[in-house]
C-alpha cells in the first residue's frame, strides 16, 4: 500500500498545479489516501486482484487474460481507457482530460519460469510465472486508479494509467511509444518492487537510478568431429570460450571504473557427448549501462568481439549474432 501512495505523492505537486502544494497540505491529503488504502475492504480487493493475475501469468504480448482483468476492474470503477495498445496494452485516463498530463506505469508480462512453490494461488500455466513482480505492479496501479478516481474532480490535470505489455526483453515501451500512447506527457512514473528493501519504504535518488539493458545471442558454427582428432575439425567450444573471456575485458579494461556497465553471459548451449566436438555453440546474455552512450558502446564492442573471434578461429566462417 505504501507503494501506491508513493506514486500519488510524486504526482500530487503536478496535478495540483503548484510545487508548493505538497508542503501546504497535499501531504496530509496523501495521508488520507493512505488510510483508505489500509482499510480491510480495499486491502482485500487488491489481494484478490493480485492473486488472480498471479494465477494466470502470460508472456510478452500474450497478456490477453491479464488485460481482460485490468479492463474489467477499470469498467467497474467507471474509468475510460484505450485498448488494445501494442497488442495487449491498456491506457486509461482520470481527471479533467486537459494538460498537464502525467502518467503512472506498470508492466504486465510474466516470465517463462516454472513455479515450484506449492500454494493455493500457484500459476495455473506450466512454465510461466510472475517471478518478477509484475502482478504486484498491475495491482498497485489499479489500486492507485481507484484512489485517484475517488478524487477525480479535484485533479487540475489528467493522470494517464499505462499498463504496458512485453517488458521482459521485448521492448514493450518502444511499441507503446510507436503507437503514440505516450504522446504529450510531461512526465511518467514507474515503480518496481524490491525484496531487498524493508516493507513500507520507497527508494529513489536524483539522476539515473536503473540501467538501460539489451540482450545478445550468438551462434558459433565450427566443424564437428571426434575429440581425439581436434586438428581435423574446428572447435566452436574453444572459440566461444575465447569470446566469453574477451567480453569480460570490455568493462574491466576499456571503460571508466566509475561508470556503471555490465556484460554478463547467462547461458551456453553446446554438444551432448564428452568425446565429440560439437558443430555449433550458442550462448547469450545481457548488457547494461546507466547511459545510452555506454549501452551503444557495449553493443558495438560485443559485435566486434564476435566477428574477431570468428575471423581468427574459423577464417571468417559463419557467425550469427543478434540483439533484441
Amino acid at each position: 500500500m505504501e507503494f501506491i501512495c508513493g506514486w500519488l505523492l510524486m504526482l500530487s505537486a503536478f496535478v495540483s498545479g503548484t510545487a508548493e502544494a505538497v508542503e501546504n497540505g497535499l501531504g496530509s491529503e496523501v495521508g488520507l489516501l493512505m488510510d483508505t488504502a489500509k482499510e480491510a475492504e480495499f486491502f482485500g480487493w487488491m489481494r484478490s486482484v493480485r492473486r488472480r493475475i498471479h494465477e494466470y501469468p502470460e508472456l510478452a504480448f500474450e497478456e490477453h487474460k491479464t488485460s481482460q482483468i485490468i479492463r474489467s476492474e477499470l469498467d467497474s470503477l467507471g474509468i475510460e481507457y484505450s485498448w488494445p495498445v501494442a497488442k495487449t496494452g491498456v491506457v486509461a485516463s482520470i481527471g479533467s482530460g486537459k494538460q498537464p498530463w502525467f502518467s503512472l506505469r506498470a508492466d504486465m508480462d510474466a516470465l517463462p519460469i516454472q513455479e515450484l512453490v506449492e500454494w493455493e494461488h500457484k500459476s495455473k500455466y506450466n512454465g510461466k510465472m510472475h517471478a518478477c513482480g509484475h502482478d504486484a505492479h498491475v495491482t498497485m496501479l489499479l489500486g492507485a486508479a481507484r484512489l485517484l478516481q475517488n478524487k477525480r474532480d479535484e485533479l487540475k490535470g489528467t493522470v494517464k494509467l499505462v499498463f504496458q505489455p512485453g517488458e521482459e526483453g521485448h521492448a514493450g515501451a518502444y511499441h507503446m511509444l510507436k503507437e503514440g500512447a505516450l504522446n504529450d506527457f510531461q512526465a511518467i512514473f514507474g515503480l518496481h518492487v524490491s525484496p531487498g528493501m524493508p516493507t513500507g519504504t520507497v527508494g529513489s535518488k536524483p539522476g539515473p537510478l536503473l540501467a538501460g539493458a539489451a540482450r545478445f545471442s550468438a551462434v558459433i558454427k565450427g566443424k564437428g568431429g571426434h575429440a581425439a582428432s581436434p586438428h581435423v575439425g574446428r572447435d566452436p567450444v574453444l572459440a566461444a570460450s575465447l569470446a566469453i573471456l574477451a567480453l569480460q575485458q570490455i568493462v574491466s579494461r576499456e571503460t571508466d571504473p566509475l561508470e556503471a556497465r555490465v556484460i554478463t553471459v547467462g547461458f551456453i548451449e553446446a554438444g551432448q557427448a564428452a568425446n565429440v566436438i560439437p558443430e555449433t555453440v550458442r550462448f547469450g546474455g545481457t548488457l547494461r549501462s546507466l547511459t545510452t552512450e555506454g549501452l551503444l558502446y557495449l553493443q558495438q564492442r560485443v559485435r566486434q568481439v564476435f566477428m574477431g573471434v570468428s575471423a581468427n578461429k574459423f577464417k571468417k566462417e559463419r557467425l550469427a549474432n543478434s540483439f533484441f
